[in-house]
């Protein structure tokens, strides 16, 4: 997966492997989750949405099966 650098105060970094439909989330804090069965339009709506939190606390955080997983950095 390829991370994308995002514009937000929660999010740092994005990355979706579309085969596996699994979206990696780095937050600020330098916690990272993998998030599974995410379709492929709510990651593209993710990158568009003017608020990367808010999106993500209203379309993802507890609507999909999810792993923290060890910190990028």
């Amino acid at each position: 997966m390829k991370s994308t650098a995002v514009e937000s105060n929660s999010l740092a970094t994005v990355a979706y492997d579309a085969e596996r439909q699994a979206l990696q989330i780095e937050f600020r804090d330098n916690t990272v989750y993998r998030y599974f069965g995410v379709p492929a339009d709510v990651y593209q709506c993710l990158l568009l949405a003017p608020s990367k939190g808010s999106y993500f606390n209203r379309a993802i955080r507890n609507r999909y099966a999810h792993v923290r997983v060890a910190s990028l950095s």
